[in-house]
Formats: structure tokens, C-alpha cells, sequence
């Protein structure tokens, strides 16, 4: 096993060089490859993108652990647990940043595809940010299942003698090669790079779940269950973009 331990007074300060990573390399990106909208959209964009994460990312954290926020409930101590510090988690985030965006879009009348100089900043963000959950170890919601016994030589022991499934260090790989395809040069239509990094991190927290032990509903997490209607809505976005598309080449 590889000896991690639980440091969880690093996660915040990792978390935030997360942030300013991802955010140098938005900045570079759109001074190098330009920009669909203006800057004032620019910013209304990045404002819903900034709300919607904040809300998305908390609402889900909680909820994701359903059976306290029962308890609390039949407690009548659910405002003490919404207060409480923690609880928060990156699908639910890129969900609730998406969803910010397009209503932002929706009320100031833009039509263009805003995402793409999100999606290589967010791969880079976030793979960060997995550093700081794995150095956190127990403290932190995100860590893996056992592996069993006897533990493989790559499981990690975050503190208590226990081999589990190294999940961050998993993300952090597979982010980088989402990376890679989204930063690439083969040309793609304007908002197909958002939707790829969306879609492959959507269908990559279902499978990588079932590694971690949180309460299930039906066999899933609730992160899972979110994961799969974001996954369903792109679904139906392609669809509708491909009937547009179709239409405007009849008119």
C-alpha cells in the first residue's frame, strides 16, 4: 500500500491553486483563440457559470448524503446541517454551473456556444483540486472503497490502515486525457469541446462512484442519479441542435 494519510489543512490551499490554474488557463486560451461573445456577455456568462456552481455544488453535496439530512430533518436541526461547513461536490457544481449559464443565456439573449474556453480550464481545475482531496484523505467525502485483503501495492492508506481505491488519482488520469482530446487541433463545431469534457466527466463519475461508499438509492448514489439526467439533457441537446441543423440547410 502507498502511505497518503489524511491532511486535511492542505485541501483548501490545493483547491484554491486549482482555481487560479484553471482560470490562468481560461485567460490564455481566450486571448490566443478569441472569444464567441463579447466581454460584457463574457463576464454575465462566467457570473451564472460562478452562482450556479456555488449553489449546484453545495445543494448536491448535502443531499448526497440523504440519510443525515433526514435525521436532521426529523430533528428539526436541517438548518444547522445546511450551515454547516463541507459538503460539497464537483458534479454537482458543473451541473448547477451549466445550468446558470444557459439561464443567464436565455435572459440576455444569447444564441452562440460559450463553453468551449471552459472545458480544457475545468480538466486542469479539477485535476488539481483531486490532489487536495486524496492529501485530505478521510476528512474528505471523495475517498475509495477497501480494495479487500490483501491490498494491491497501488491502494492507498489514508490513515488507517485500510487499502482503498486510489479514486482521486484515477480522476486525475482520466482528466488528463479528456484534456488532451479537447485541446486538440481537429476541428470541431463551436460547443462540441464543452459537451465532450461535460459528457465523458458525467459518464465517468457514474462508473467511478460505485468505487466510493456512499448511501445508495436503487443501486446508485444520488451524484449518479444527477450525473444521469445530465447526461440525458445532452442527449437531447444533440439531438435538437442536429434537427436545427438539418432545418437550416433545407431553408
Amino acid at each position: 500500500m502507498i502511505p497518503i494519510g489524511s491532511h486535511p489543512v492542505w485541501h483548501p490551499v490545493i483547491e484554491a491553486a486549482g482555481y487560479v490554474a484553471g482560470y490562468l488557463v481560461f485567460r490564455h486560451l481566450r486571448a490566443t483563440h478569441g472569444d464567441v461573445v463579447d466581454e460584457s456577455q463574457r463576464w454575465s456568462v462566467l457570473a451564472g457559470a460562478a452562482v450556479g456552481a456555488l449553489m449546484g455544488s453545495r445543494l448536491l453535496g448535502i443531499a448526497e448524503q440523504w440519510p443525515t439530512v433526514l435525521a436532521a430533518w426529523r430533528a428539526k436541526q436541517l438548518l444547522a446541517l445546511i450551515m454547516t461547513p463541507g459538503g460539497k461536490t464537483i458534479a454537482g457544481g458543473l451541473l448547477g454551473a451549466w445550468l446558470g449559464v444557459e439561464i443567464v443565456k436565455l435572459f440576455s439573449g444569447i444564441r452562440s456556444r460559450t463553453g468551449d474556453l471552459f472545458a480544457l480550464p475545468l480538466c486542469v481545475g479539477i485535476a488539481i483540486g483531486r490532489v487536495g482531496c486524496l492529501v485530505a484523505g478521510l476528512a474528505d467525502d471523495t475517498y475509495g472503497k477497501p480494495t479487500g485483503v490483501p491490498a494491491p501495492w497501488w491502494a492507498v492508506d489514508l490513515g488507517d490502515g485500510v487499502g482503498r481505491y486510489p479514486v482521486q488519482v484515477f480522476e486525475i488520469l482520466f482528466l488528463i486525457l479528456v484534456g488532451m482530446v479537447v485541446s486538440s487541433k481537429i476541428f470541431l463545431p463551436v460547443g462540441a469541446r464543452f459537451r465532450i469534457f461535460l459528457g465523458s466527466y458525467l459518464a465517468w463519475r457514474v462508473a467511478i462512484d460505485f468505487l466510493k461508499p456512499q448511501p445508495l438509492i436503487y443501486g446508485m448514489n444520488l451524484i449518479q442519479w444527477c450525473c444521469l439526467a445530465g447526461l440525458a439533457f445532452l442527449v437531447l441537446d444533440a439531438v435538437r441542435m442536429r434537427r436545427e441543423g438539418y432545418a437550416a440547410l433545407r431553408a
